[in-house]
């Protein structure tokens, strides 16, 4: 990664830095700033601290790449995410209308609070049976709508409570440590527009037991046509993040389980890492869904 946009650990505060080529400055700017600004504005500020980045990374640890900005996520923009919604649903034949039709699929996933970055725990519901992690890119977009960076996402989802009744959407995907995102946020010139290759891997006990990889010419739909439904009737002062779905869905035998350790890789946006653990209450389903492999 040339350039990157990092959220760092400072005591009880937070800090914003810029990293070229393992060159590190401070910001003066938080990323609700840069959001906020017109695109050229805030790229002539990263561009400044770049040219002038000397030092080692400051210490004090990563936090997740948001301040203010509220994560959305996009469904259905891929073949296979369609028809793994169809495996495991009741109504499978609504996944189709989603995929085809103009209006795209877009829900809150996470208040900027709730969301987990790089080496931090990612969770499954303590109450479902049959979870899976979704690696996506994540589109950081200014106040205007415009694509100021990428970042990657995990979008965390229990299968088996979705698939019981797409009402629970919700439920399946917005809860404690459902949203990882990280490691950085690239900017869009630096990255440019793609496509870009994502790859995901879970590992249980060191061993690998799921491995797949995509691109993003795989979509259905393009970033900017998602971002502007995303802004056709809502306002985002301080910027916000669009997840863009997933091509990458594990076949139904399979479910992430607390231990396992998941890694989303792409060669332009680096590596997301993150250790799975249960949250909330209630009792773990079984029954139709399938058991852990």
């Amino acid at each position: 990664m040339p350039i990157s946009l990092h959220h760092l650990r400072a005591g009880d505060r937070s800090r914003w830095a810029v990293c070229q080529d393992g060159r590190w400055t401070e910001l003066d700017h938080t990323l609700a700033d840069l959001l906020a600004w017109p695109s050229d504005r805030a790229r002539a500020v990263v561009e400044a601290a770049a040219r002038t980045a000397r030092g080692a990374m400051p210490g004090g640890g990563t936090l997740p790449p948001v301040d203010r900005q509220e994560v959305w996520a996009a469904g259905v923009t891929y073949r296979r995410s369609r028809d793994g919604r169809k495996e495991e649903s009741l109504h499978g034949s609504l996944y189709d209308h989603v995929y085809d039709s103009e209006r795209p699929e877009i829900f809150l996933k996470a208040s900027p609070w709730r969301v987990v970055g790089d080496r931090d725990a990612v969770g499954i519901r303590a109450d479902s049976g049959w979870d899976v992690p979704e690696a996506e890119v994540g589109l950081v977009l200014n106040a205007a709508g415009e694509v100021f960076g990428y970042t990657l996402g995990n979008d965390m989802s229990s299968r088996s409570i979705e698939g019981e009744n797409p009402l629970y959407l919700p439920q399946a995907k917005i809860y404690d440590r459902s949203c990882a995102l990280g490691p950085a946020i690239v900017p869009s010139w630096a990255a440019g527009p793609g496509p870009f290759g994502i790859g995901l891997r879970v590992l249980r006990a060191g061993c690998e037991v799921y491995a797949a990889s995509t691109s993003t010419s795989a979509m259905a739909r393009d970033f900017e046509d998602l971002a502007g439904w995303l802004f056709r009737a809502l306002t985002f002062p301080f910027g916000a993040i669009l997840l863009t779905g997933t091509g990458l869905v594990p076949d139904a035998g399979f479910t992430v389980c607390p231990g396992d350790t998941v890694e989303i890789t792409s060669p332009a946006l680096g590596t997301l890492t993150n250790v799975v653990v249960a949250v909330g209450g209630g009792v773990r389903r079984s029954g139709r869904w399938p058991a852990p492999r």
